[in-house]
């Protein structure tokens, strides 16, 4: 079969399914009207999350590059507004996916058992615990970021980005440490990321990682790395002490932790 130019859907050329997998986790993680590549026999399936992740660390950067280049063109009006806009803008290009996951996993905490914790989770609407977290959640990534603007100028766009880059390569961390905590939900139904692609997706975020070195001091590439571990490493351990395993939720919140995490960690150092 070929398509209006004359190519044929299942042609092979170099990089096509890594290209795939990038174009997957763009639609999965964002808004963004993201076109649809030779062979995908449906490209707005849930993605399988075997083999796809292994490009999130690249598509984590892609979509972190609208809020940082708003926080640079934003730098005018001071650092407060500039870093309100910049979240809003990524906020606006993922559709607050991660936020909705943190607000969902707070309030599960908050459940009298595990199942009314999963119980709760599902529920569309947002809890007394839930609405903190994205308050915290919100003033901590703004208040860091604007901090960072005054203290290290443009270089802040960088640790955004990377930031973004860390935060969700580390969110995996649930999908790959524990089981799903529910047998019908999103947790179970993407699949669990294989070795391979783990190694890939750590491999990609490290080669980011180094390249902030160009900007960045290494400590401060040290000090976002460590803290993003640890933060999403965190939310793994209460997901599994209270929800018994993970939920596309808890990964959501594993985002934000991380992410936050990274932030705080070099405004430390700088």
């Amino acid at each position: 079969m070929r398509d209006e130019g004359g190519l044929s859907e299942e042609a092979d050329w170099p990089g096509r399914d890594l290209v795939r997998d990038l174009a997957a986790c763009l639609r999965f993680y964002s808004r963004l009207p993201v076109p649809r590549f030779l062979g995908e026999p449906d490209p707005y399936a849930v993605p399988d999350f075997r083999t796809v992740p292994r490009m999130l660390p690249v598509a984590g950067l892609l979509l972190a590059l609208p809020s940082a280049l708003t926080l640079l063109a934003a730098r005018g009006l001071g650092p407060f507004l500039a870093a309100s806009l910049a979240i809003l803008v990524g906020i606006l290009v993922t559709g607050a996916l991660h936020e909705d996951g943190l607000a969902d996993c707070a309030d599960g905490l908050g459940g009298s058992s595990r199942q009314r914790a999963l119980e709760i989770m599902r529920d569309s609407r947002i809890g007394s615990y839930g609405g903190l977290a994205l308050a915290f959640s919100l003033l901590l990534r703004i208040g860091a970021l604007a901090t960072l603007l005054d203290r290290i100028g443009g270089a802040a766009a960088v640790a955004l980005l990377l930031a973004a880059v860390l935060s969700r390569t580390f969110a995996l961390a649930p999908m790959v440490l524990l089981r799903p905590a529910r047998p019908d939900g999103a947790g179970a139904s993407v699949g669990r990321p294989e070795k391979a692609t783990v190694g890939v997706a750590a491999g990609l975020a490290l080669a980011l990682a180094l390249l902030a070195l160009l900007v960045l001091p290494v400590r401060g590439v040290s000090a976002m790395l460590v803290p993003a571990l640890a933060g999403a490493l965190a939310v793994t351990w209460l997901a599994k002490r209270r929800f018994g395993g993970q939920t596309g939720d808890v990964v959501g919140a594993s985002q934000q932790a991380a992410e936050i995490a990274a932030l705080l960690g070099l405004l430390a150092v700088v």
